[in-house]
C-alpha cells in the first residue's frame, strides 16, 4: 500500500514537473521562435549565428516545435528548406521531428493519461483514441498524419496510451509525414533560390489542401473512423 501511494506521488510529482518545465520554455521561448521561424531570412540569421552548431539548434527547434505545438510546424520545415534547400532541409526536419515524438511518445508512456488530459480535452482523446486502438489502428494512424489539417503533434501524444509497438509507431509517422516534410522544405527552398512561381504554386496547393483538411476534419475522421471499425478488419 506505501509502495503504491508512492508510486502515486512520483507520478504526480513527474506530470505537474513536465507541465511546469513545459510552460516555462513555451513563456521564454515559443512567443521569440513563432516569430522567428515566420521570417525564413531572420530565422537563416539566427541559426547561422551559431556557426558549426546551426544544425544543431534547427534540429533542437524542430523538437521543441513537436513538444509545443504553439510553434508552427510548417513554418519550421519551410525555414528548414530555405536554410539547407529540400534535401538537407527535409533530412534534418525530419529528424527533429521524430526526436519530438519519440520524446512526446515516450513521456506519455510514462506519466500516462494524467498527463494527457492536461494537453488534450476528453473529447478528442476518446475520438482519437477509439481510432487508433481499433483493429486497423495502424492504418489510421498512417492516414492520420498523411492527411494535411489533422493535429498531428497531439495524435502523438494520444498513441502514447495505445497499445502500439513504439518502433512500428514511428516508422509509419515517418513515412506518412515525409511527403509534408518534403513539399515544405521545397517552398523554402524555392523561395531562397528567388523561384517564386513554384514556391507560390506549391504554396497554394498545400494551403489549400490545409484548408480543406481543417474544414472537413470532423467528416475525415468520420469516416476513418467508419472504416476502421468495420467487421473482419486487422492490422497491417
Amino acid at each position: 500500500m506505501k509502495r503504491k501511494n508512492l508510486s502515486i506521488v512520483l507520478n504526480i510529482i513527474a506530470i505537474a514537473g513536465f507541465i511546469l518545465l513545459a510552460t516555462a520554455v513555451a513563456m521564454r521561448y515559443s512567443h521569440f521562435l513563432v516569430n522567428i521561424v515566420s521570417n525564413p531570412q531572420k530565422f537563416k540569421s539566427w541559426v547561422l549565428s551559431f556557426s558549426h552548431l546551426g544544425v544543431l539548434v534547427f534540429i533542437l527547434t524542430q523538437i521543441l516545435q513537436v513538444i509545443i505545438s504553439a510553434i508552427p510546424g510548417e513554418a519550421v520545415q519551410i525555414s528548414g528548406g530555405y536554410l539547407y534547400g529540400t534535401l538537407f532541409g527535409t533530412v534534418y526536419s525530419l529528424i527533429g521531428i521524430m526526436i519530438g515524438s519519440v520524446c512526446v511518445f515516450y513521456i506519455t508512456r510514462l506519466l500516462g493519461y494524467s498527463l494527457v488530459r492536461k494537453i488534450v480535452s476528453e473529447e478528442k482523446l476518446r475520438k482519437f483514441y477509439s481510432l487508433i486502438n481499433s483493429p486497423k489502428g495502424e492504418i489510421a494512424i498512417f492516414l492520420l498524419f498523411l492527411i494535411p489539417g489533422l493535429p498531428k503533434d497531439i495524435l502523438t501524444y494520444i498513441a502514447g496510451l495505445s497499445p502500439i509497438k513504439p518502433l512500428r509507431f514511428f516508422a509509419i509517422v515517418a513515412i506518412a509525414r515525409l511527403p509534408g516534410i518534403f513539399f515544405s522544405s521545397y517552398i523554402g527552398s524555392s523561395l531562397e533560390e528567388k523561384n517564386y512561381t513554384m514556391a507560390i504554386v506549391v504554396s497554394a496547393a498545400a494551403a489549400i489542401l490545409f484548408v480543406l483538411g481543417v474544414v472537413y476534419r470532423d467528416n475525415i475522421i468520420k469516416t476513418i473512423h467508419n472504416w476502421v471499425h468495420k467487421k473482419g478488419s486487422s492490422n497491417l
